[in-house]
């Protein structure tokens, strides 16, 4: 099942690469995770972060998952700049007040930001199409932020915003009916 699974996560990425963007202009990054030794050291930085998290039972809980899965395909925003639609999504009347104003942030274990609303949907659409493929091939998944952040900070992939989808192949889905360790 292991080839499957990454079989499986390669045509998730596939799906993901060629998902609608805004404009079509393409600012993912798209890595695949295949090695168990990757997979398990993503999870133990989950389990190191956690308590450092208001939700540290769901760091635990998306940790675990990942000890667990098979594959991991991570999707990210590469370098993203604004569609130019003037929308007003980001809070700001124009792409170009958008720009000027936005003052980047970082997150130890999360994401830089702000970042235009359409290239968050980019995002979105993709993990998605991921995900579709994943369901389509009937490959048990999950989307996930916390691996994404995980895997950013350790620098398998180098996207602004990450987001992950682990994918596994049992006789039950370890990705849902997930217990939440009760913090005590």
């Amino acid at each position: 099942m292991k080839e499957v699974a990454e079989m499986a996560v390669k045509l998730m990425a596939a799906s993901a690469r060629t998902a609608p963007k805004a404009g079509g202009k393409d600012f993912l990054e798209i890595a695949v995770i295949t090695r168990e030794e990757d997979l398990k050291k993503i999870a133990e930085a989950m389990k190191e972060y956690a308590p450092n998290s208001t939700n540290e039972a769901y760091w635990m809980r998306d940790a675990s998952n990942i000890e667990n899965s098979q594959a991991l395909l991570l999707v990210g925003l590469s370098k993203p700049v604004t569609a130019g639609y003037d929308c007003g999504g980001c809070g700001y009347p124009t792409c170009k007040e958008f720009e000027k104003a936005k003052q980047m942030k970082d997150k130890e274990m999360g994401y830089t930001g702000p970042h235009c609303v359409m290239r968050m949907m980019d995002i979105g659409v993709a993990l998605s199409s991921a995900a579709k493929t994943a369901s389509l091939l009937n490959v048990d998944n999950r989307v996930q932020q916390r691996v994404g952040a995980a895997a950013k900070a350790l620098g398998y992939i180098r996207g602004e915003v990450v987001m992950g989808i682990p994918v596994s192949i049992t006789g039950k889905s370890i990705y849902y009916d997930r217990q939440t360790p009760v913090k005590h």
